[in-house]
């Protein structure tokens, strides 16, 4: 099979770090209602994602996000991409942070059974390769919850 003609990515991400981005979106989404960060800065050493939320998240919720997204990488979970046209993307893909001029054919990733989004950027190929996902910090201001995050390295 011949390989798809993808857009060119722009920055090498650390793959620990950017497929831990994914859990994180898809936690954040599925506790908070939200949209996937639309804002994010992805480095080996510490991370921030943005997100738009109508009221500051409590500690105890924020313990949670951290709680789940841990619990999401002990599972073990394998990281597959697959190549699909516009028109078959599958229904659970947000497009809606997709580039004016993506190509035809997108880069779908899944992270087991928890995450699927396009994506050109580097990942694991199992969650078992990321560590332990900690917040360092959050801050609340006019609708938009920043996260900074790390991630320990594994024992």
């Amino acid at each position: 099979m011949e390989e798809p003609q993808l857009n060119e990515h722009n920055k090498q991400e650390y793959p620990p770090m950017h497929t831990t981005e994914h859990i994180l979106n898809r936690t954040m989404v599925t506790m908070f209602g939200c949209p996937r960060s639309r804002n994010a800065h992805i480095e080996r050493k510490k991370s921030k994602c943005d997100y738009e939320l109508p009221e500051a998240p409590t500690p105890e919720q924020l313990a949670a996000v951290e709680e789940k997204v841990n619990e999401v990488i002990r599972r073990h979970l394998p990281v597959t991409v697959e190549f699909v046209s516009r028109e078959h993307v599958p229904a659970d893909v947000d497009l809606s942070k997709l580039p004016a001029d993506a190509s035809e054919t997108l880069r779908i990733v899944r992270v087991g059974d928890y995450d699927v989004c396009a994506c050109i950027g580097a990942h694991v190929s199992n969650t078992a390769e990321i560590g332990t996902f900690k917040i360092i910090s959050s801050d609340y201001e006019n609708g938009r919850l920043r996260l900074r995050f790390k991630l320990l390295e594994q024992e």
